[in-house]
């Protein structure tokens, strides 16, 4: 199983330098988990940077994979991270709902470098 935080579904969209390695997960719908604190921001990125219609094409996408609502025993588990990791909330909740599938986490997002469960691609220029 595979979890594309905000920061790659956001590369992947806009095309940028990392694209072609968010693409990976991105092509085994069947086994992509996308939780619903990331609907929330890549939809709210992408109405900001461009309109309403894009950002709906977005989660249009987005919805390929199987989307994973918050429960309290996630929302514990991702406190319990936020404080153990130091992370923000978005990215404590959505690392939980990676470990709760036994995903793998996706990310461009330095907070999460060396965090056990996440393949973490460095961030390169446009």
């Amino acid at each position: 199983m595979n979890v594309l935080d905000s920061s790659g579904w956001l590369e992947f969209f806009a095309d940028g330098p990392n694209a072609d390695a968010f693409a990976e997960p991105l092509t085994e719908a069947a086994m992509l988990l996308v939780p619903v604190i990331t609907v929330y921001e890549v939809f709210k990125k992408v109405l900001l940077q461009r309109d309403e219609s894009a950002a709906l094409e977005a989660v249009a996408l987005m919805r390929h994979g199987a989307i994973v609502g918050l429960e309290s025993a996630t929302a514990l588990a991702a406190a319990k991270l936020s404080v153990d990791a130091h992370l923000p909330m978005a990215d404590a909740l959505i690392l939980a709902t990676a470990r709760q599938y036994g995903a793998t986490l996706w990310t461009q997002d330095r907070d999460f470098e060396g965090i056990e469960g996440v393949r973490y691609i460095e961030k390169r220029a446009h």
